[in-house]
C-alpha cells in the first residue's frame, strides 16, 4: 500500500519541492493550503517541473493560526512534513507576528499528528534556530547548538520565532503520553541555511529575492554580508531521508553546502554565468558605514547592518554520516536559481 504523506504549505518554495520529491519517489501526497484556490498554484508549480500528479495529490484547507482542518489533514497519513511557517521579506514591527503562528502552528500539527497515529513528523526548522545570539566564533555550528535568546546579543524576530517553535516541538514530543495509538510520535528536524535553487512559481522566498535583486542590477554596491547556501532540491531530499531513516528519529539535521558565500562572491557567480548580460551586476563592496547610516530608516537594513562582517559557518557532517546526504555545491544552487527566473528579469 502506498504511504500517504502530509506536506504543510505545499504552495511555498520548500513545500512545493517536497511535494515534487515525494511524488517522484512514488508516495501519495496530501498538502495543506490556506484556501482552496491555492491548489491550482501547487499543480502549476509541479507542472513547471514536468510532473502531473493526478490522483496521488490531494489537498486540505488549514491555517497555522486556527484548529480547523488539521484533524482532516492528517487523517490516514503515515508521515507529516511540517514545512509551513511565516517567513517575512522584512523585519516585522511586532515579533509576535512571527513567533505566535510559528510556535502555535507547529503544536497544532503535532497534536493532530499524535492523535491520528502518524509515525513521524519532520519539522522544517532553520539554521536561525542554531547560529544566532552567540559571540563571534570561528568554529562551525552543529546540531548541538541552539540560538541564544537571552545572551545580550541581538536576535531578530525570525531567528527568535524559529528557535521558540522548534524548542516547543521538542518539548511537546518529550512530554507526550505513552497511550497514543501506534506508539510515541517521532520527530526529526531539518535546519537549512539560505535556500536557493530552481524556482517553480512566482511567490519568491527572501533568499530568492536576494539573488533576483543582484541579477536585476538593482544594488550599486554590495554589503559586506555572508550567508550559508543550500539547494532546495537537496533540502527536500533531506526531508525524505529524515522521514524514513530509522536513525533520524529524535535528531536535528543541518542542511548546508560548503562554506558561507559573501554577497560579492554571489554577484561574481551571477556575473560570470550571465556573460555579456551580466554587465550591470555590481562588483564593488558598500562601505560598512553607509549601511549603518541607512539602518534607522529601514527595519530590514537595520537587521542586515547587525550582521556586517559576521560569518556563521555550519557543518552538515551529521546528515552526511547518518543519512548519506550529499548536497550540490553553492555555485550549482546559485546558477539553478538564475536559470529558473523568468527571462524578463535577466534582460
Amino acid at each position: 500500500m502506498t504511504s500517504l504523506v502530509l506536506v504543510t504549505g505545499g504552495s511555498g518554495f520548500v513545500g512545493a519541492h517536497c511535494v515534487l520529491a515525494l511524488l517522484n519517489d512514488g508516495y501519495a501526497v496530501r498538502t495543506t493550503v490556506r484556501s482552496a484556490s491555492r491548489a491550482d498554484d501547487v499543480r502549476a508549480q509541479l507542472a513547471s517541473a514536468g510532473v502531473v500528479a493526478g490522483e496521488r495529490l490531494s489537498f486540505a484547507v488549514a491555517d497555522l493560526t486556527a484548529d480547523d482542518g488539521w484533524a482532516e489533514a492528517v487523517d490516514g497519513c503515515d508521515f507529516v512534513l511540517h514545512v509551513a511557517s511565516p517567513f517575512p521579506s522584512s523585519e516585522p514591527a511586532d515579533e509576535n507576528e512571527l513567533i505566535v503562528p510559528a510556535r502555535d502552528g507547529a503544536l497544532r500539527v503535532l497534536r493532530a499528528a499524535r492523535d491520528a497515529g502518524v509515525r513521524r513528523v519532520v519539522l522544517t526548522s532553520s539554521f536561525a534556530a542554531i547560529g544566532y545570539g552567540h559571540s563571534p566564533t570561528e568554529r562551525a555550528f552543529t546540531e548541538e547548538d541552539w540560538t541564544e535568546l537571552d545572551s545580550g546579543v541581538h536576535v531578530g524576530a525570525y531567528p527568535r520565532s524559529k528557535t521558540i517553535a522548534e524548542r516547543a516541538a521538542w518539548e511537546f514530543v518529550a512530554g507526550q503520553g505513552a497511550d497514543r495509538r501506534g506508539g510515541p510520535l517521532e520527530l526529526a528536524t531539518v535546519n537549512p541555511v539560505g535556500i536557493l535553487g530552481p524556482v517553480l512559481g512566482t511567490d519568491y522566498s527572501s533568499s530568492i529575492l536576494l539573488v533576483k535583486t543582484v541579477v536585476d542590477g538593482r544594488v550599486p554596491r554590495l554589503p559586506r554580508l555572508s550567508f550559508g547556501v543550500v539547494d532546495v532540491r537537496d533540502v527536500a531530499a533531506l526531508h525524505l531521508l529524515a522521514m524514513t531513516h530509522p536513525e533520524a528519529a529524535g535528531e536535528r539535521f543541518l542542511a548546508v553546502s560548503g562554506e558561507p558565500v559573501s554577497a560579492l562572491e554571489l554577484a561574481q557567480v551571477v556575473r560570470e554565468h550571465l556573460g555579456d548580460a551580466g554587465s550591470r551586476i555590481p562588483t564593488k563592496v558598500m562601505p560598512d558605514g553607509m549601511l549603518r547610516m541607512l539602518a534607522p530608516f529601514s527595519r530590514t537594513v537595520r537587521a542586515a547592518a547587525a550582521d556586517v562582517g559576521v560569518v556563521r559557518r555550519a557543518s552538515a557532517e551529521k546528515a552526511r554520516r547518518l543519512l548519506g546526504w550529499e548536497p550540490r555545491s553553492p555555485q550549482e544552487a546559485i546558477i539553478a536559481t538564475i536559470d529558473s527566473l523568468p527571462p524578463a528579469n535577466r534582460e
